[in-house]
């Protein structure tokens, strides 16, 4: 097995890997909760800059472009930086990216400063899963990279909905205020607790990019670009989905969020275990429900109850990214950063594949349940890739 991460400093045996997994799941929560909150406080964005909400929702799509470039761009570049430096630094610039958010007078300025908020996102969960694998023993490295995700996941229970109630009582620029202040906690967290591990001034930048060389790097991805699309799917309309197909109020579809959200995070706290002790069969399995669970949801979608089970099975197969971040360790060889950001470069690509292709079935006058039948398409596309990988890895 490739390493994961460089030789920690003398005494290192003194770090506790849970501090240093839990300041490391700050950074997640606070990126977690500004990635999605955006989406609730774009009507009061949109209306503060005296614009229609579409056009206000470029603010969403240019943090996604600022993740999509962001994450192998910093992976390269810093090559020879330390991974503890390097996590305060990105942490940093990401509260930077929200404070300027903040702040902003225009749209335009806005459109600026979400995309530099995006740029830290795929490097930063990159790196700090490598930071929090390497601090455990190899069989239970899946269960510390998912703790880091943990921080995601709860703050779609947790960060979003306090965020829109502050976007709602004050202002949406409080509510990314407190994310900048967040990631400066953050930043502070990881230089006190997470190891001091030595910069490489001899690391080549360029041997990065020999990932891009493995075909399993891109099998991987691939497999999260599409499959994880699904889940993206059936979330993007699941609002306009429980108004009118399910028929249900404002507070319940909120109770259906949280739900979505207690989903993921059970996801990321079971699914681990499986993957440590058998990792692409979890993969493979995990692909499997995630499909199942969406092929029913356009029933699911017009009982309450139902729904409410149904939504917590699709968050359930959220843990995928947990698992091919683990995978990414494997196949990446001595390019472990770029593969490690790459995966969250994937997972974009799916929130665009997926709403893209959900809407086209709305369009197409499937109905709003529809989503639902085509996001199972896209984890069984996954499955595909997935198993073309399972191929390629028993040949070889």
């Amino acid at each position: 097995m490739t390493s994961i991460a460089a030789p920690l400093r003398p005494g290192a045996a003194t770090v506790r890997p849970g501090i240093v997994h839990l300041a490391l799941a700050v950074g997640g929560f606070a990126i977690g909760t500004t990635e999605f909150a955006t989406m609730s406080l774009l009507p009061a964005m949109a209306a503060d800059f005296g614009i229609d909400e579409p056009t206000a929702g470029h603010v969403i799509s240019a943090y996604a472009l600022g993740v999509v470039v962001g994450a192998p761009t910093i992976a390269v570049a810093s090559a020879r930086m330390s991974r503890r430096t390097l996590l305060i630094v990105l942490m940093t610039m990401f509260a930077i990216g929200n404070a300027a958010s903040a702040i902003v007078p225009s749209y335009h300025a806005m459109l600026f400063a979400r995309f530099l908020s995006g740029l830290p996102h795929g490097a930063y969960f990159g790196i700090a899963s490598l930071v929090a694998a390497s601090l455990v023993p190899p069989e239970r490295r899946t269960r510390a990279v998912g703790r880091i995700m943990l921080g995601l996941t709860i703050a779609t229970v947790v960060g979003v909905p306090v965020a829109s109630l502050v976007g709602q009582f004050a202002s949406w620029r409080w509510a990314l205020g407190a994310v900048a202040i967040l990631a400066l906690a953050t930043a502070a967290l990881v230089a006190h607790f997470a190891p001091r591990d030595p910069a490489n001034p001899t690391a080549d930048p360029l041997r990065e990019l020999n990932a891009l060389r493995r075909s399993q790097v891109w099998l991987t991805l691939g497999t999260g670009a599409i499959g994880f699309g699904g889940l993206f799917a059936v979330y993007t309309y699941l609002a306009s989905t429980l108004n009118e197909v399910t028929r249900v109020g404002p507070g319940f579809a909120s109770i259906v969020f949280m739900v979505f959200g207690i989903g993921m995070t059970l996801g990321n706290l079971i699914v681990p275990r499986f993957a440590d002790r058998a990792l692409m069969p979890t993969a493979g399995a995990l692909l499997l429900w995630s499909a199942v669970a969406l092929a029913l949801y356009p029933l699911a979608a017009h009982s309450p109850a139902l729904v409410l089970i149904d939504v917590l099975a699709i968050g359930i197969g959220g843990a995928l990214g947990t698992i091919l971040q683990t995978r990414l360790m494997d196949v990446a060889g001595d390019a472990q950063a770029l593969a490690a950001a790459l995966n969250h470069s994937a997972f974009n690509v799916a929130n665009a594949i997926g709403p893209m292709a959900g809407g086209l079935a709305i369009a197409a006058g499937f109905g709003l349940g529809s989503t639902g039948l085509v996001g199972a398409g896209l984890a069984l596309g996954g499955l595909a890739i997935w198993a073309v990988s399972l191929a390629v890895a028993r040949r070889g």
